[in-house]
């Protein structure tokens, strides 16, 4: 990354200790397009070299180099207003010049990493390792290398599974079990749907995955669903005593783990939504929690 003050240059680059052994993931940008990112966990060692680079034949006057580590809530509708629940600062170099390249290592010891990061609707968290070269005269270099956290979730001790019915009297009686509650990010939804009763004509029924997140607080709470997942169940008139059963691979979908409170900022949910549709295009439907977790980085 190149910045320009007072019409001197320095390009500003960063690499991770762990070199190519690194983990990354994919995730999307802001820009929609995806970005290969660092990815770190909880209390693990941040360590690298910051690589700084003046323009040929150029000498860079600085007041000092130092790197920090932020971790920050951002809601959307109010982009003032960034929480940093992470701010750890390490001094690089001291008040100087530099004329040719010049590498500094650095070190974060077993950082605290307590949530993971997140792009929703509403909201999103963040972490970066942003290094400043501060300048005189309005020529301070800023540059943030994101990075993202993934926390890896303690497997649930029980599991049991998910039994409910739902019907209309006289018209419509339905039965549907899933074997569990809780899910890793890999896992698979596996149940039944028995049909007790059919008096209405069912043209098809589908099993959704919704995403439901509440950002702010107070009068400023904002809800938002979207649908994550739709995994047709059947296509057809079912009749009574007919059994069907689901089988949804969570595996090719954008899940996060189910986020409870985040910094008091926002929380995440999701549930599996039943929807049944009749010739007349009348929607039924059954909603029901699960939770979702992350069982390996």
């Amino acid at each position: 990354m190149s910045f320009f003050g007072l019409g001197r240059a320095v390009t500003v680059d960063l690499t991770h200790a762990a070199g190519e052994a690194q983990r990354v993931a994919s995730v999307k940008s802001d820009r929609g397009n995806l970005e290969t990112l660092p990815v770190f966990t909880d209390k693990e060692t941040i360590a690298g070299h910051v690589h700084l680079s003046p323009a040929p034949g150029k000498q860079i006057d600085h007041l000092g180099v130092k790197i920090e580590v932020l971790g920050q809530t951002e809601l959307y509708f109010d982009r003032g207003d960034a929480h940093d629940f992470v701010s750890l600062v390490r001094e690089l170099v001291n008040p100087g010049e530099f004329n040719g390249p010049l590498s500094v290592p650095f070190e974060f010891k077993s950082v605290s990493l307590p949530h993971e990061s997140y792009r929703g609707i509403n909201v999103r968290v963040r972490y970066v390792l942003r290094v400043t070269v501060s300048r005189g005269y309005g020529g301070t270099v800023v540059s943030d290398f994101p990075f993202l956290v993934r926390l890896v979730d303690e497997p649930p001790s029980v599991n049991t599974g998910i039994k409910m019915e739902v019907g209309i009297e006289d018209c419509l009686h339905i039965e549907f079990e899933y074997a569990k509650a809780k899910y890793h990010l890999k896992d698979v939804v596996v149940g039944k749907i028995f049909f007790l009763l059919v008096r209405i004509k069912i043209k098809h029924m589908e099993l959704e995955i919704r995403r439901r997140e509440s950002a702010g607080g107070g009068v400023n709470t904002y809800n938002e669903s979207e649908t994550i997942a739709k995994y047709e169940v059947m296509d057809g008139a079912p009749v009574r005593g007919e059994s069907v059963p689901v089988r949804l691979f969570l595996a090719p979908y954008d899940l996060t783990p189910t986020y409870k409170n985040v910094a008091n900022r926002f929380s995440v949910k999701y549930y599996l939504n039943l929807v049944l549709v009749d010739e007349e295009d009348r929607r039924y439907f059954k909603q029901q929690e699960i939770t979702v977790f992350r069982e390996t980085l």
